[in-house]
């Protein structure tokens, strides 16, 4: 199913997420695709990522071991790609439009980057108690290249609204930004990650979140660009894949929302088997721990 009048989605022309083949009234999961990168600003590409993290999942097995679940069982429909709307502000307004439909009718949305600009409306539109994003740059500049809302002033826009935000796996940013992540966020660096051992952060994180209603947000460059190259704003010295799958997996059952952004599938396709399995580890959690 797509909704052209409803929400301005493409038709996919028969690519969709691996095993997303529940109707939209029957999914508790809807997965959809923002393929923008209009505020990029160094290496263009990422509106490719959702149809590369589509094409790529399409070679994994149905059945998930660590849960022991098939996700031809899961209820999971693919939207398609958002027609999206050039200027970032209307993007943002598009995105959480979208969201808003979905979350509306009682379904978890798991959008497919992009850049991380499409994750403002995301938050906005599902309004959930804590932000938890994993990310090699702090994104908390008010303006970059003339717009509040270029992919570099994500993690400040939701500030502006969800007053409890965790910042995973950073190490890019100047000194204004990391003096407000200090003050106003909860921040663990990449080098944090590895001091203290991803399961030591998680378990802090949990522990802070408790119960409360959380969107996760996984940028593909928190993960360092020498394992996911694929990037649009690469940075060495970052967290692994395994590091993000223990994020995922830790935080999935009381998430309300959740995405895969700043893919730029221009490598072997590293980066967007990643992503896709991120997501699998996502939806497969959250449904476990759901029933």
């Amino acid at each position: 199913m797509f909704w052209l009048s409803k929400t301005g989605m493409h038709e996919l022309a028969h690519l969709h997420f691996a095993d997303a083949d529940a109707s939209y009234e029957d999914a508790r999961y809807a997965v959809f695709g923002v393929p923008y990168d209009a505020t990029t600003s160094f290496r263009p590409g990422t509106r490719f990522g959702p149809r590369a993290i589509r094409e790529v999942s399409l070679n994994f097995e149905s059945y998930e071991p660590s849960t022991g679940i098939d996700f031809c069982e899961v209820p999971v429909t693919d939207l398609g790609d958002l027609a999206v709307l050039k200027v970032p502000e209307d993007l943002v307004g598009q995105v959480a439009d979208v969201v808003s439909d979905i979350a509306g009718d009682g379904k978890v949305p798991v959008m497919l980057g992009g850049e991380h600009t499409a994750t403002v409306g995301a938050v906005r539109a599902v309004a959930p108690e804590v932000y938890v994003v994993c990310d090699a740059h702090l994104d908390l500049r008010d303006e970059l290249d003339g717009t509040p809302y270029s992919h570099g002033c994500v993690t400040r826009r939701v500030l502006d609204g969800v007053g409890d935000v965790v910042i995973i796996g950073a190490r890019s940013g100047d000194a204004e930004q990391f003096a407000v992540a200090a003050e106003e966020t909860r921040l663990y660096t990449a080098d944090t990650v590895r001091e203290r051992g991803i399961g030591a952060v998680l378990q802090e994180v949990r522990e802070h979140i408790g119960e409360r209603r959380t969107y996760l947000s996984i940028d593909a460059d928190a993960i360092d660009c020498c394992f996911t190259p694929g990037l649009g704003t690469p940075e060495p010295f970052g967290m692994t894949p395994l590091d993000i799958r223990e994020v995922v997996r830790t935080l999935a059952p009381q998430v309300v929302g959740f995405d895969y952004v700043e893919v730029a599938p221009f490598d072997s396709g590293q980066t967007a088997a990643v992503a896709a399995q991120m997501v699998r580890e996502f939806i497969a959690r959250h449904w476990v721990a759901g029933r």
